[in-house]
């Protein structure tokens, strides 16, 4: 596939979704490593697989299922990724948030974006939820905007305003869930940085000096996307790990799967309930 994906192709994909489907979905969801569980809480599911799509990326990480899940989650119509393309993978920047841009060509307005990431703020513990108040482009910085090439004007203008990139009413929804859960939220800025490797403690130290307060390897392109299609976004980090400061201890993905057992049930209650007070 070429580097940048044309309108035709994302359109092509909807189709083949439309055919499937006969509800409108309200809200596009996307499932981070550990938190597929939250799709099978979806009634009236239809599964999807990306691989049954034309030209479609295709999930190759242990934990992301791989497929679309169209139905309804307290009582609102939902699409959720179970699973999410990752630059590490091999993929372009086009390919990654192709699913974000069949989203907005499906006429869906707000987007819940989950991940699992590294608690670089030292008061984070493995097992927290942070609600995801800003970002961190270090992906973009670097020359991989997902914007790069041609714009989409039948989408979003060429330049388009990243002030606001986590919706201010929406972070007070999920505030207000969590709270009715009791569960403790945390608040902060998540570092997207392209992965597959995990960071080095110099790279950490630099990255709380840079005012992040957790680290992962996706997120950022699909908010970026989305924000240029005008969808209100809510971000949520589920921390999985610690982050290592000093060298003194190792990181592994089986521990992020492991952390999202705990991990999915705060997630999965402060989902519902930014649902239930769109």
């Amino acid at each position: 596939m070429q580097n940048f994906i044309t309108l035709a192709q994302i359109d092509e994909v909807v189709q083949v979704i439309r055919r499937q489907v006969s509800i409108q979905p309200v809200v596009g969801i996307i499932l981070g490593s550990g938190l597929n569980d939250l799709a099978d809480s979806v009634q009236k599911a239809v599964r999807i697989s990306y691989s049954d799509l034309p030209d479609f990326p295709v999930s190759t990480v242990h934990g992301h299922a791989g497929r679309f899940v169209i139905g309804e989650l307290e009582g609102k119509p939902v699409l959720l990724m179970q699973g999410r393309i990752h630059y590490y993978e091999g993929y372009t920047m086009g390919q990654v948030t192709l699913p974000v841009r069949v989203m907005q060509r499906l006429g869906i307005p707000n987007l819940i974006v989950t991940n699992a990431a590294g608690g670089v703020h030292p008061d984070f513990q493995p097992g927290d939820v942070m609600l995801i108040t800003d970002q961190l482009n270090l992906m973009g910085m670097s020359g991989l905007n997902p914007l790069m090439g041609p714009n989409l004007d039948e989408i979003g203008t060429r330049f388009p305003d990243m002030s606001q990139p986590y919706d201010r009413s929406y972070c007070d929804l999920a505030r207000k869930a969590a709270g009715d859960n009791k569960i403790t939220l945390r608040e902060g800025v998540y570092a997207g940085l392209s992965g597959p490797s995990f960071e080095s403690p110099a790279d950490l130290r630099f990255l709380r000096l840079a005012g992040a307060d957790a680290v992962g390897m996706s997120t950022v392109p699909e908010v970026i996307i989305a924000r240029h299609g005008n969808m209100r976004v809510l971000g949520l980090s589920g921390i999985s790990n610690k982050a290592n400061l000093d060298g003194s201890t190792i990181t592994t993905h089986e521990e992020v799967i492991e952390a999202g057992k705990v991990i999915t049930p705060k997630v999965e209650k402060i989902v519902r309930g930014v649902l239930n007070g769109l």
